[in-house]
């Protein structure tokens, strides 16, 4: 494996040619989506959507949306995912760790996992769902905004909203924006904060996340065990006497 440095911290060997087998199943859908108009390949997207919205679990329309993703990423930055970076976004999605050096495409890895969890993040009206949508929680502001404006092209193609919060004030309504699109990149302490602002909110018209879906955290040892160390806290107006 060129990118990976085999460290799929998923149980070793069993799941790993799993997934492998899995690489050939999204391949089987290239030529076909190679001969679509942006257009139709949008319309197929909607179509997992609508399937989602119809109770059809996302491992089901894994081959498929990751397949569709990785097309409109070949139209839009002129990058096709790797096979390794197939079993990479398979990990993620899997709920699991996936160790990549820097260069190797972690940034457009994530966008086939957070592609598939998106479809499930509207009804079948197009409205958003409480507790869905996909969180990207990274360590900084720049590498939020950056990451999230570098993958956008294919977000756009398939019709995927994109939320950005930034550490700066912002009104309540411009948070619930960034939430209410279906995937939101953020730091840590940012989602952190703003789950512990919701958590003081006496009305639900305040309150600016609207659950929790599916994430995927960057730099995870830094944030999950470093960041882990310096606590986040927030106090509230003290009661009238």
């Amino acid at each position: 494996m060129p990118l990976f440095d085999r460290a799929l911290r998923i149980g070793e060997g069993k799941k790993f040619k799993q997934f492998e087998k899995h690489v050939a199943r999204i391949n089987d859908f290239e030529p076909e989506l190679e001969l679509e108009s942006d257009d139709e390949l949008r319309e197929r997207y909607d179509r997992l959507r609508e399937r989602a919205a119809g109770g059809e679990p996302s491992d089901a329309l894994l081959f498929e949306s990751f397949a569709v993703t990785r097309e409109a990423a070949r139209r839009t930055l002129g990058q096709r995912h790797f096979d390794v970076q197939l079993i990479g976004g398979m990990v993620l999605h899997d709920g699991s760790i996936a160790e990549m050096k820097t260069g190797e495409g972690k940034t457009l890895t994530s966008t086939l996992p957070i592609c598939l969890n998106a479809l499930a993040s509207r009804d079948a009206e197009g409205n958003s769902l409480q507790g869905r949508g996909v969180h990207l929680v990274t360590v900084n502001d720049y590498l939020a905004r950056r990451d999230a404006l570098w993958m956008k092209p294919i977000y756009d193609l398939l019709g995927v909203s994109v939320g950005i919060l930034q550490s700066e004030e912002r009104p309540p309504e411009e948070k619930r924006a960034a939430y209410e699109a279906d995937v939101t990149y953020g730091t840590n302490s940012e989602f952190g904060f703003d789950y512990l602002r919701d958590n003081l909110a006496t009305d639900v018209e305040d309150k600016s996340q609207r659950g929790h879906g599916f994430a995927i955290v960057d730099e995870v040892d830094n944030i999950l065990i470093d960041e882990a160390r310096t606590p986040l806290i927030i106090s509230g107006q003290p009661e009238q006497a």
